[in-house]
């Protein structure tokens, strides 16, 4: 597909201004998308929009499917008289320029809790029917989300794999008596998916009406704990128990000797070309219903992804194992269509790689804090970049581009300056700018950098297991000359 020239910028909706704690599909998402519009930015990259579970990381979501109930906005659910005003009166001292999980998540879904009991009791007519008819149309996924999450409640969060075995492995009996017993819990999870995607609708089309188009992630990999593994075990290469028999990760580097051991369990490629790669469909309609474009994280995957035995506690004895290559993507094709999307081909790229995404037409990636410190030849340097690339200054796994100019060897910062023609002062803004100015059909900046904020704002340290996704920025942050200065980047490149 042909891809105009556009720019934008990356923030995770958690990570946006409100009072509630955490950021939410409200005020404060309508006022950002006013700062894009004014600013001339005609994209927001988003990160995966699914409920996430322990280390609340959306790229280990309970479900592929389902949105995340912590995102639901209390102004938006003040308007629906699902909430009084009595509910938000003492509202908790919650830090504004972080997510506090520990005391957000337990406030915000005693919330959304209260919004459930008014909804039943009251039963608002309009409200009602719009629910019956989202429940018949998102069948093939709520209903296994919904008692998944019920039955995660009830056995105090823990994995599916340990709760009582009838119900790990979906023995019909087990499931029936389940969902007698948490039938109001279901019933819960069903209407918090709803006003999900209610809001969410919403935005989408507040965005649109400002001429922004939403860029979303797709993580190649699920959660072990999730509900698309737990409801469809014969996709994964999984033992008798459930466990994986082989996890995901990537092989020992330069950035690590040992490699990544991701946990993630691996597809059974040959039991989903054999359903016509139909849960993968799904997967991607859906998330077509929630966002314009799609970054398929982990493209090299793919192609060919690494296998690691699950005994082994580091990804060192590892393999290559071949992915489904173009025939996922062909019946993705003939039934959805010719699809926008921009792939991930970050990390070790192989020419086989390089040659699936030429065939399939899809943008790539380059990361322009990837590009110091080699020689000109580097791929992420803007004067080697094609038109058919989608460039970032960094991503949700780096550091903050002050952050990393800060950090780097003197090497390498010398190579920064010399190239951006900068000062250490100005140097994120060059960076920025040289995105802006490149070749590449799409530049999206963090709203960090856009911020020239340090390591404090850093969105996930890849190594760390806690204290990850927590940054958020302020409205005053958000100031009027950023935007101007965004909408003079965009009309001196054509963006």
């Amino acid at each position: 597909m042909k891809w105009p020239r556009a720019s934008g910028i990356l923030l995770h909706p958690t990570s946006l201004p409100g009072p509630y704690g955490i950021g939410d599909l409200g005020p404060g998402a309508v006022n950002f998308l006013d700062f894009l519009a004014v600013g001339h930015q005609k994209r927001w990259q988003v990160l995966p929009l699914n409920p996430t579970g322990y280390g609340n990381s959306p790229y280990a979501g309970l479900s592929a499917f389902a949105g995340n109930p912590l995102l639901i906005s209390p102004g938006r659910l003040l308007d629906d008289s699902l909430l009084m005003p009595g509910d938000v009166q003492h509202v908790p001292d919650f830090p504004r320029e972080r997510v506090d999980y520990g005391r957000a998540i337990p406030w915000k879904m005693a919330l959304l809790r209260t919004a459930y009991a008014r909804f039943r009791r009251d039963q608002p007519p309009a409200l009602a029917a719009d629910f019956s008819r989202f429940r018949a149309r998102q069948a093939h996924w709520l209903a296994d989300y919904a008692l998944f999450a019920a039955l995660k409640d009830a056995h105090a969060g823990r994995p599916w794999t340990e709760w009582p075995s009838p119900l790990a492995m979906r023995e019909p009996a087990a499931l029936d008596e389940a969902r007698a017993r948490l039938a109001e819990d279901i019933a819960f999870h069903e209407l918090t998916q709803f006003l999900f995607f209610r809001q969410w609708v919403a935005l989408r089309a507040d965005a649109r009406a400002r001429g922004i188009r939403i860029i979303g992630d797709v993580a190649i990999f699920v959660a072990h704990d999730s509900a698309d593994v737990w409801a469809h075990r014969e996709l994964f290469q999984l033992n008798k128990g459930g466990l994986p028999t082989v996890v995901a990760g990537v092989p020992p580097d330069y950035f690590s000797a040992t490699g990544q051991r991701w946990g993630n369990p691996l597809y059974r490629w040959d039991v989903l070309k054999q359903q016509g790669y139909g849960w993968w469909i799904e997967r991607l309609r859906a998330t077509l219903e929630l966002v314009d474009i799609i970054r398929l994280d982990h493209f090299r995957g793919f192609h060919a992804y690494w296998e690691i035995p699950a005994e082994c506690e580091t990804a060192v004895e590892g393999r290559w194992a071949p992915g489904p290559g173009a025939a996922l993507f062909a019946a993705i094709r003939a039934d959805l269509g010719d699809l926008p999307l921009i792939a991930e081909d970050l990390g070790q790229i192989t020419l086989g790689v390089h040659r699936l995404r030429q065939k399939l037409e899809l943008p790539g990636m380059r990361v322009l804090q990837f590009g110091f410190g080699g020689n000109a030849k580097n791929q992420h340097l803007p004067h080697n970049f094609t038109r058919d690339t989608a460039v970032y200054t960094g991503t949700h796994d780096n550091d903050t581009t002050r952050g990393w100019f800060t950090s780097v060897g003197e090497r390498e910062r010398e190579h920064v300056l010399r190239y951006l023609h900068s000062d250490e002062e100005g140097v994120v803004e060059a960076m920025v700018r040289a995105a802006f100015a490149s070749v590449a059909a799409l530049a999206v900046v963090p709203l960090a950098d856009v911020l020239d904020l340090g390591s404090v704002a850093r969105m996930n340290f890849p190594s760390r297991a806690a204290g990850n996704w927590e940054w958020r920025v302020t409205q005053e942050q958000l100031t009027p000359s950023l935007s101007k200065r965004l909408a003079q980047l965009s009309s001196l490149y054509g963006r």
